[in-house]
């Protein structure tokens, strides 16, 4: 899977929205429900994002509406 920006991840707990994503390094937002527009930002390494979205689900863009 090829990562792209403004995909929406469904984790456990979580959805994690791609804000900002570079060669080596990836700007993110979790928040509680997809239609959250409170949440928290994050950046990372590229191979760390990887690693939080193992396991998680893509979301459609057709399911957020």
């Amino acid at each position: 899977m090829k990562l792209k920006q403004g995909q929406v991840w469904k984790t456990d707990e979580r959805f994690i929205r791609i804000v900002r994503l570079e060669r080596l390094s990836v700007g993110y937002k979790s928040m509680a429900t997809i239609d959250d527009t409170e949440g928290s930002h994050h950046d990372t390494t590229k191979k760390e994002f990887c690693r939080l979205i193992k396991g998680a689900e893509l979301v459609d863009a057709n399911e957020r509406g």
